[in-house]
């Protein structure tokens, strides 16, 4: 598992040799005040953000302090495991629907008890939003209501 200090070392030497190999354009984003779940057309990431794909390619810029979480460690982990490339960028073994419940409970800051019950059933289901997810029905109400 690679622990959070190790993964922000890196990102920062990631983010110095990018820095140093191209003359960048800067583009404003839209929605500033946004942490998570920003597409940016930028590779490297704002300071004190890091970025991960989801298993479908979408590009997620997350708070360095979300590394604190459980659940992120688990699905680090996970991604470690399951042998996701690593010559790339950091690929986690989830699909963007779930990733975007997985933040919005962070940013809510969400209990220790549903945080253990939300990482039971990542390690259970390997991430897919299709088991959580019925379509007809509300994305919440399912994952409460499966605790």
């Amino acid at each position: 598992m690679i622990s959070p200090k190790k993964l922000i070392r890196m990102a920062r030497k990631w983010q110095k040799v990018a820095a140093l190999g191209r003359k960048r354009i800067s583009l404003e984003r839209i929605n500033r005040g946004v942490d998570a779940d920003s597409c940016s057309t930028s590779s490297v990431a704002d300071k004190g953000h890091f970025v991960v794909y989801s298993s479908d390619r979408r590009r997620f810029v997350i708070l360095l302090a979300y590394l604190n979480s459980e659940i992120f460690r688990e699905l680090f982990q996970m991604s470690e495991e399951f042998g996701i490339q690593s010559a790339g960028p950091i690929i986690l073994p989830c699909d963007s629907v779930f990733m975007d419940y997985v933040i919005s409970f962070i940013q809510r800051g969400i209990g220790k008890d549903l945080e253990r019950a939300l990482i039971m059933s990542i390690a259970s289901s390997n991430c897919s939003s299709s088991s959580y997810f019925p379509q007809e029905q509300n994305n919440e109400q399912l994952l409460l209501c499966a605790f």
